[in-house]
């Protein structure tokens, strides 16, 4: 078991290194048609034998479907296949319309290889695509290419570009002050009002996260570039919230047990007691790849005096031994899942259509499930462990309540102590919950209601962001609130409710919610 403790960032040069053909041919299997089982980026990134970056073939399949009818048309109006049977080139469409897409519709204008005779064929008849492409242009009345309708893709889009303050770096009077361009944008009330760039939403639920149109271009500014800012979607903020949502329950040393890429890691080592000169968050990832990741996210995030504030092991987190750690008190478990609630699924789902392919793979769900359900128990066998906060970026069952009954269920966790928290200590203004219905087989309809509201739910886009599930599992008597606690906590729950029933009167949106996705592609631009 290797652990990093500090670590250094680690930076990512693709100057440094020669993209050839490959990159094209490694992209190209990804738009066929498969039998593969997972979603696309999670075929993509587990993809071990690939020898490019995922995350830019990520981003490069993801822009080339979203642009694919368009690209077709400009490839046979040009006729340039034509031009490519008489070179007797061997060449897929799939290939060739990943080339086209980064000759004409990305935003660097050009294909990343050396010399090549495929690259000097399609250069040949590189102004013959651009006039079919003017001509596409026209016919849509549109001056650039994110301007072309493109439905799809539209679905696949954040309604909302989620960030936080990193508290580990600045604080929140700070950081208005030292960046202009964030104290320069106008608040709003709503996330439903971030209709233009130019304005800024404080969320209700999390502490320091802020909301603004997906245009707003957050990444360029320097409080980014000095991970003062961190873009992270609502949803994705909630299990390091409800871990540390308790003020009478902190946690100085706590596990992530599935770290990567580290966003929520970061987010739970800013609730870190400040006077503590020892608290620590273990993160762990067993894969190669996105440790490095994980490196350079909490790298940028904790600086240079904050390093100690993470320890990264790279290692099977359900092959440590619990008695290792006794001093861990709280749990963040956010294991692989189906990924059904994150962007992206959209142009999946088309590709799914064209296959005759749209059923759930149930088959699959269950396999997620057990895997789901194995590190969850893991968590709860640590000594002093008496929270853990378990999430999905999953819209299935299969992956968050029933999984959540499996451990309810369990002899050996129920002996140990484990059930759910109660509502008042998990985002209690937060309305949508757990489906109570899962929970039958535990209880009667009251009991069912008391086990969802140990939950939290979120709908990709309707509520702001991704699709979401958490629960929070507690070991003992159902936190440490006082009666004065529970009143105030009923009497907000209760006036969220009736504003939210006035806002249905007035005909307005039910909620204000949810995220960025954290490992969300970036707009393919070709490679620096």
């Amino acid at each position: 078991m290797k652990i990093f403790s500090p670590y250094k960032e680690t930076s990512y040069n693709f100057k440094d290194k020669v993209f050839k053909m490959n990159v094209y041919f490694e992209s190209e299997k990804f738009l066929k048609p498969s039998g593969a089982k997972g979603s696309l980026q999670s075929r993509i990134f587990n993809d071990t034998k690939l020898k490019n970056s995922p995350k830019h073939i990520y981003a490069l399949v993801y822009s080339t479907l979203k642009y694919k009818e368009y690209i077709e048309t400009v490839i046979k109006k040009s006729k340039i296949k034509d031009v490519i049977k008489t070179k007797k080139l061997k060449m897929s469409d799939e290939l060739l319309i990943l080339l086209v897409h980064d000759l004409i519709f990305s935003q660097k204008g050009r294909i990343q290889m050396g010399n090549h005779p495929i690259k000097d064929a399609i250069l040949k008849n590189k102004t013959r695509l651009q006039a079919e492409f003017t001509k596409l242009k026209l016919k849509h009345k549109v001056k650039s290419v994110d301007e072309l309708p493109v439905k799809i893709a539209d679905e696949d889009e954040s309604p909302v570009r989620w960030f936080r303050i990193n508290t580990i770096l600045t604080t929140p009077e700070a950081f208005f002050k030292d960046h202009e361009f964030f104290r320069n944008l106008q608040p709003v009330s709503s996330i439903e009002e971030l209709k233009q760039t130019g304005v800024i939403y404080q969320d209700d639920y999390i502490t320091n996260l802020y909301g603004v149109h997906p245009r707003e271009r957050v990444t360029s500014t320097p409080a980014y570039e000095k991970g003062q800012v961190i873009i992270q979607d609502r949803a994705s903020c909630f299990p390091a919230h409800i871990l540390n949502q308790n003020p009478n329950d902190i946690h100085k040393y706590v596990i992530d047990a599935c770290a990567a890429p580290g966003n929520k890691t970061t987010h739970c080592a800013s609730f870190l007691p400040i006077d503590s000169t020892d608290a620590v968050i273990y993160a762990f990832e067993r894969d190669s790849k996105r440790v490095e990741i994980l490196k350079t996210m909490c790298g940028k995030a904790l600086g240079q005096h904050k390093k100690n504030l993470i320890q990264i092991t790279h290692a099977d987190f359900t092959s440590t031994d619990p008695n290792d750690f006794k001093d861990v008190t709280g749990m963040v478990v956010d294991p692989s899942c189906s990924g059904s609630g994150i962007f992206g699924r959209a142009l999946e789902d088309s590709q799914k259509e064209e296959n005759g392919d749209q059923e759930i793979d149930t088959e699959r769900l269950n396999k997620l499930a057990g895997f789901q359900f194995k590190i969850v128990k893991h968590s709860m066998k640590f000594p002093s462990a008496r929270k853990v906060v378990y999430s999905t970026c999953s819209i299935h069952p299969h992956e968050n309540e029933r999984v959540v009954v499996d451990l309810l269920s369990d002899p050996e966790l129920k002996k140990l102590g484990w059930k759910l928290d109660i509502r008042a200590n998990v985002i209690p203004s937060w309305e949508r919950r757990g489906w109570k219905e899962e929970f039958t087989s535990l209880g009667n309809a009251e009991e069912c209601e008391k086990l969802a509201g140990g939950c939290v739910r979120s709908i990709p886009k309707e509520d702001g962001g991704i699709g979401f599930f958490a629960a929070c599992f507690i070991k003992g008597a159902p936190g440490n609130e006082t009666e004065a606690d529970k009143k105030e906590v009923i009497e907000d729950v209760i006036d969220k409710q009736e504003q939210h029933e006035a806002g249905k009167e007035e005909g307005q949106n039910e909620e204000d919610e949810d995220e960025d996705v954290e490992d969300e592609a970036e707009d393919w631009e070709g490679f620096d």
